[in-house]
């Protein structure tokens, strides 16, 4: 099956209010999906999950020409011309351009022959993969915190069974917060925390302390990604495990970040690190390590589903929590984009069944996207 066309979609929504963590406050969120389309019919969806307009202007002028009129199952082969020509631009546009390329055609390749992306990938390992909510968010105007409590309630009463709140505010707070809701979850759930980058080394180190009895799981993104210094700093000086990643996009990074011993959780985004074929190349380099790793999710259903389909096939790792990594993010907050096709919670083992269904197993359709498009365009051979 050649591809004769390629979709993209770029979607917007409101928040209720705004939402923040320890870098700001936002009230919109965007995204882009895209749609390659093949002879028969046949669809894949992909993913890029920043710089929406560039993403989309280097598909049409650079990538489109590689894909169109080319089989949809030589995924290995695209993705090898789709990055030969990079030139300078090697972490950036580029690569969250392959990425969501690259997921479409393994997502259009897998329903040709009529099987699921894990079972394309050699087969998946598990049936099930436990789940975790990302959130809640700080709120604007006083506390940060103070809804904390109530909301994280209201995620337990949605079967999940791990909890990933932002935090970033005060070292002192985040001590409070963290420990106010290890005692509303109990022992027998997962805590972990996202700092989204947004410390010096000396406040994560400090925050991190306040936050030790609270048993978390993972501090996640304590400083910025390049920090590779900072990270090690926090790793040496903090007893929890310290996860990241999600905002690396090439394999050097990826390996200077292992290398440096610096992360326990290693969190790749198939949107940002070069789709399937991107994401397994990480993988493989991390079991080298002996590093866990597990797809950070927080975009729209596509990447979800996909993100799903990814884990279904990875090595499990016993990472002190109540099961075996990896486990499966999924976006807690008011997000249409994540519940086109209904609502996608864990049930009540706190896991989220993986479809057997061909390719990422999302039935979705153009008309399910139109409230939140904003643009759309189509190459076309």
């Amino acid at each position: 099956m050649n591809i004769t066309a390629i979709h993209g979609y770029h979607l917007a929504f409101q928040l209720p209010g705004p939402i923040g963590n320890s870098t700001g406050f936002f009230d919109r969120r965007e995204a882009f999906v895209l749609r390659v389309e093949g002879e028969g019919g046949i669809s894949g969806w992909g993913e890029a999950s920043a710089v929406q307009q560039a993403v989309s202007g280097y598909i049409r002028q650079k990538l489109a020409k590689l894909v169109l009129g080319k089989p949809a199952h030589e995924t290995g082969r695209r993705y090898a011309e789709m990055t030969e020509g990079f030139g300078y631009d090697r972490q950036g546009t580029a690569m969250l351009a392959v990425s969501a390329v690259d997921m479409a055609l393994h997502d259009a390749a897998a329903r040709e022959q009529g099987v699921s992306i894990a079972t394309l990938l050699g087969g998946r390992l598990r049936d099930r993969v436990p789940a975790y909510a990302s959130g809640p968010f700080f709120q604007p105007h006083g506390d940060p915190y103070r809804d904390f409590e109530h909301d994280a309630e209201a995620l337990l009463k949605r079967n999940f069974k791990a909890i990933k709140p932002r935090c970033g505010f005060t070292p002192e707070a985040d001590g409070r917060m963290a420990l106010a809701l290890r005692r509303l979850l109990g022992w027998g759930n997962a805590l972990m925390v996202d700092i989204n980058q947004g410390y010096t080394v000396a406040a994560a180190v400090e925050s991190a302390r306040h936050m030790q009895d609270a048993g978390l799981l993972w501090i996640e993104e304590p400083v910025r990604p390049d920090d590779i210094p900072g990270y090690l700093r926090m790793a040496e000086a903090s007893s929890t495990a310290i996860a990241g990643g999600e905002s690396l996009s090439t394999l050097a990074g990826f390996r200077d970040f292992l290398a440096a011993g610096c992360v326990s959780v290693l969190q790749p985004d198939l949107s940002i690190c070069g789709g399937y074929t991107g994401f397994r190349k990480v993988a493989a380099l991390a079991e080298a390590y002996g590093v866990p790793v597990m797809p950070h999710v927080f975009g729209t259903v596509v990447n979800l589903m996909s993100s799903l389909q990814m884990a279904a096939t990875l090595k499990a790792y016993r990472g002190g929590a109540m099961a075996a990594y990896p486990f499966i993010e999924c976006d807690a907050t008011h997000n249409p984009l994540m519940t086109l096709t209904g609502s996608i919670d864990p049930e009540k083992d706190g896991c989220i069944a993986v479809p057997d269904s061909p390719g990422i197993g999302l039935e979705l359709t153009e008309e399910q996207l139109a409230p939140y498009v904003t643009e759309h365009w189509v190459e076309r051979i």
